[in-house]
């Protein structure tokens, strides 16, 4: 008999590492504690079997004890919690759930994937019946008994990351009216403000109430149902709740074993996955990871990166030396018609770390426009000013998004400048694409801009720019298009006419250019630079202007509000 091996926690990084090292060295014995009933199950999966997209429960648990075993001889207790870990000794503490019985057992090697626990409001009344978390199997279950036993009409969820998100549609689906209260003033903050802007549309075009800015202070039964207590504002009633306000590291074993911890109380592990302690190794959502991008250290919850590190630390127990070089956060997500992906740093998380950031934002079609269906996305590309190294990137739109962005997330991690966007050779044909892939554009806007051919204004100067006549605020779209809405003091000289009317634009002051979606107003920024102007930009465009303004407006009166037309 080879090394005996020790696994807490099997869902993700923990069955990866169980399998990879059953892979790797016949010989091993292998154990794993889960203290669920469930090993290696689609934690991803779990709201849309709540909504009924996802008929079967059996379809969310990619593997049983049963079938582990039969497949890698991988011995799983489920129901089993290791209470202690002694390194001293090389034991763990491990308790029988159903039995109440505690017994050790030893260790060569122990890898921890422990997971993350749903992080819990310290408010009156998180404990109601009515008042669900999700994260399990177990909480997916239950809460689909009690819509079924109950049938709630209405349901608060108090938190707008991707579970509140998820959840939120497949409970709309199923005829509940959902409101989702958020502390911040946006959902989903791995993007940034103006982009959450189209992912706040989607949710309140499809009767999502959103409570942003909001915080919830605590929960009281009432009228046969649930007051969610809000600081400053007037409770919400609903049948049900679901908190999903994120996650915290589940790291008590590992804080009284003595190892080290970092962020929010995570495990601190270097590139091989192994601990501060000899012999034990950590992976999951429970340990730290240095920002692919930052270098900085970071929590990234993800199943991806929980994998890619449970079959590393598989590899270096068996002999070899694989590294994880860190997580940069590729993430995307269904928002009922529509998907939003992410990759890298937003605009404000470059600038919170230090970073110099400039960005381009476009709104290219998914495929060749003369195909028939093509529907826009919008992109935001985030580059670091002067090196112009690839930083992060924003899509929201319907088909293709997630191939751009996994093109992005590729380029991002072979550290190529924004500007080879250009190079890349990427396929096409008029269902799929375009003969100059939106990814292309967004290289070739950035080369114009490090070349000095395309320089910008962006939605945070519309408000400094002044407006006693030292500048010019030129709108190049249709007449029709101005009038059903533009900036305040925009002359409109639609683009084709510009070069026989260059005698409307003062010549010795900066003329700042808009139009639709930034397409006209930079060919009209060619033209002026042609005849000796000083022109800019603007990024995104009206279209993208009026949606972030728009959405500004609602968060703060949560009703429609009058524009400066």
């Amino acid at each position: 008999m080879g090394q005996k091996i020790v696994i807490v926690g099997g869902v993700a990084g923990g069955a990866t590492a169980a399998a990879r090292i059953r892979r790797l060295d016949e010989q091993a014995e292998i154990l794993v504690f889960e203290r669920s009933g469930y090993i290696s199950y689609a934690n991803c999966g779990l709201p849309y079997y709540i909504g009924d997209v996802i008929a079967d429960p059996g379809a969310l648990t990619l593997q049983t004890p049963e079938s582990f075993y039969s497949r890698f001889r991988v011995t799983m207790k489920v129901h089993c919690q290791v209470t202690a870990i002694h390194p001293d000794k090389k034991t763990v503490s491990v308790k029988d759930l159903k039995t109440g019985k505690g017994f050790e057992e030893s260790y060569d090697k122990l890898i921890l994937s422990p997971g993350a626990k749903p992080t819990q409001p310290k408010v009156p009344g998180a404990g109601l019946d009515c008042v669900s978390t999700l994260r399990t199997v177990e909480d997916t279950l239950r809460i689909k008994a009690y819509i079924d036993q109950h049938h709630p009409r209405s349901a608060v969820l108090a938190g707008g990351g991707f579970i509140g998100l998820e959840l939120a549609e497949n409970l709309q689906k199923l005829g509940m009216e959902v409101s989702i209260v958020q502390r911040s003033k946006q959902l989903m903050t791995p993007f940034d403000p103006d982009m959450a802007a189209f992912i706040h549309s989607e949710m309140r075009k499809h009767g999502v109430k959103l409570v942003l800015g909001r915080t919830v202070e605590g929960f009281v039964e009432k009228d046969e149902g649930v007051d969610v207590l809000l600081k400053e504002d007037a409770a919400l009633h609903a049948d049900m709740v679901v908190l999903a306000i994120g996650v915290t590291p589940d790291t008590v074993l590992a804080k009284e074993a003595g190892l080290k911890l970092g962020v929010k109380g995570s495990i601190i592990v270097n590139d091989r996955m192994e601990t501060s302690i000899p012999d034990i190794y950590a992976v999951g959502d429970a340990v730290q990871v240095e920002h692919y991008v930052t270098g900085q250290d970071a929590l990234i919850s993800l199943a991806g990166p929980a994998n890619k590190q449970g079959r590393i630390a598989a590899d270096n127990i068996c002999g070899g030396d694989s590294r994880y070089p860190g997580s940069q956060g590729s993430s995307i997500i269904k928002i009922f018609d529509m998907t939003a992906a992410v990759t890298g740093l937003s605009e404000v998380a470059a600038k919170k770390a230090g970073l110099k950031a400039d960005k381009v934002i476009l709104s290219p079609m998914d495929h060749a426009g003369y195909y028939p269906g093509g529907k826009l996305m919008t992109m935001k590309v985030v580059f670091e000013k002067e090196t112009y190294r690839l930083l992060g990137a924003q899509i929201i739109g319907y088909e293709g998004v997630d191939k751009r962005i996994d093109v992005l997330a590729t380029a991002i991690h072979a550290r190529m400048r924004a500007t080879e966007l250009t190079e890349l050779d990427l396929a096409y044909a008029p269902p799929y694409s375009s003969a100059k892939d939106p990814v292309n554009i967004a290289g070739f806007m950035i080369d114009n801009i490090e070349k000095g051919i395309l320089r910008q204004w962006s939605l945070e100067d519309v408000d400094r720019l002044p407006r006693d006549g030292s500048v010019t605020l030129l709108d190049t779209r249709t007449a029709g298009e101005y009038s059903r809405g533009h900036l305040e003091g925009a002359v409109n000289i639609p683009v084709d006419e510009l070069r026989k009317r260059l005698d409307e634009v003062e010549r010795d002051r900066p003329v700042y250019v808009i139009c639709q979606s930034g397409l006209r107003s930079y060919i009209a920024c060619r033209i002026l630079a042609g005849y000796g102007y000083e022109a800019y930009n603007f990024a995104g465009g009206y279209r993208f202007y009026d949606a972030v303004v728009n959405d500004r407006c609602l968060i703060v009166s949560a009703s429609p509000c009058g524009m400066e037309r």
